[in-house]
């Protein structure tokens, strides 16, 4: 086989693999929104993390969340706002492009769940397990590398309503 060939060949599976996101990019016509950032701080017993969350806490922005991006910052997330308590809640990363990591968290700031590494663009409901008050995305594998599990306590603004 020449380097020609072997060159065509790569070529050729790259284009399939990025074909595997068409559907997904197709559905992002726009760029992802972007919103108002609040500080926001989780107790672990490893010690206290500082993080810089987007807040989603209207219908619209809490349908699209992370929804079209490339990438996610370590230090930063989402946090999706019910606004009241919801008995449990169900996320999916339809159009979502990378994996994320989902902190339920109960009116108290409480940490009721954690699903770690969600699939990029997969619809499989992923439940709450419990009642929450919010959602915090962050990036694939962020909570188990600092530390998050249930019973931790997360402190925003949200949760001292």
């Amino acid at each position: 086989m020449t380097a020609v060939s072997l060159g065509r060949r790569a070529l050729l599976s790259l284009a399939l693999a990025c074909l595997s996101f068409a559907p997904a990019l197709a559905a992002c016509p726009q760029p992802p929104q972007s919103l108002r950032t609040e500080p926001m701080a989780i107790v672990t017993h490893r010690g206290v993390i500082r993080l810089t969350v987007e807040i989603a806490d209207t219908d619209q922005t809490r349908e699209i969340g992370l929804m079209c991006r490339r990438s996610l910052a370590p230090s930063r997330g989402m946090l999706f706002d019910f606004r009241t308590v919801q008995p449990s809640v169900s996320f999916w990363m339809r159009n979502t492009l990378i994996p994320l990591d989902m902190v339920f968290i109960a009116a108290d700031g409480r940490v009721v769940s954690v699903a770690s590494n969600a699939v990029p663009l997969d619809e499989t409901p992923i439940n709450s397990g419990g009642p929450v008050l919010g959602v915090l995305e962050i990036g694939g594998g962020r909570a188990a590398a600092l530390g998050i599990a249930p019973g931790d306590k997360v402190r925003e603004r949200i949760f001292q309503r």
